[in-house]
């Protein structure tokens, strides 16, 4: 048997697993992202961002409270403004319009 027949019938033997791996290699990642497996970077940042803001939202619900003790019997308009006080961060010099929406909607509750 020469050489090339002995790489011949390996190949055949091969064949199937190699375009396996091929396909695998390919399909493998659109599959798994589709299907919601992977974590992409915008669905970490959007969580990151969403976790951050609840987290000022409920120091902001606290300074309010501590402020107003009867925050949740409050009107839209008193709630909304009395959110735009506390919820400004520590180092920012205005508040963030979503940590005062979510500041106002915790005081409601």
């Amino acid at each position: 048997m020469t050489p090339a027949q002995t790489f011949q019938s390996k190949w055949q033997a091969m064949k199937p697993m190699v375009f396996a791996l091929a396909i695998g290699l390919v399909a493998g990642p659109l599959i798994t992202n589709y299907i919601g497996w992977q974590v992409t970077s915008g669905t970490a940042r959007a969580e990151t961002r969403d976790s951050v803001l609840q987290q000022f939202a409920m120091m902001c619900v606290d300074r309010a409270r501590a402020d107003d003790a009867n925050a949740a019997k409050l009107d839209w308009g008193a709630r909304s403004e009395l959110a735009k006080k506390w919820a400004v961060a520590p180092a920012a010099p205005f508040a963030d319009l979503d940590v005062r929406s979510a500041c106002a909607a915790r005081l409601a509750a």
